[in-house]
């Protein structure tokens, strides 16, 4: 199902979740690319998935440094997923 709140496709909404996930993507690369702010991604992300992921991701990411670029002290170049294909 397509976010309609944010006007995302299945397939985009499916590759914020992943990008979510990742411990090594900030929420600033989700929003440059997205548009998606921190707490955008945190709505999507509890609409789309099942409550106990939910709050098992909530828990993952809190606080977690790698998540913010503030907290990592180095500015972040385009996120590139290793299984993207390049051209």
């Amino acid at each position: 199902m397509a976010s309609k709140k944010y006007a995302l496709s299945t397939d985009d909404v499916s590759r914020v979740i992943e990008m979510a996930w990742e411990d090594r993507t900030p929420f600033e690369a989700i929003e440059e690319s997205y548009g998606l702010s921190e707490s955008d991604v945190i709505e999507l992300m509890r609409y789309e998935m099942k409550l106990s992921s939910f709050k098992m991701w909530r828990e993952r990411v809190s606080g977690r440094k790698t998540k913010h670029v503030h907290r990592r002290g180095y500015r972040f170049g385009r996120h590139v997923c290793p299984t993207q294909r390049t051209r």
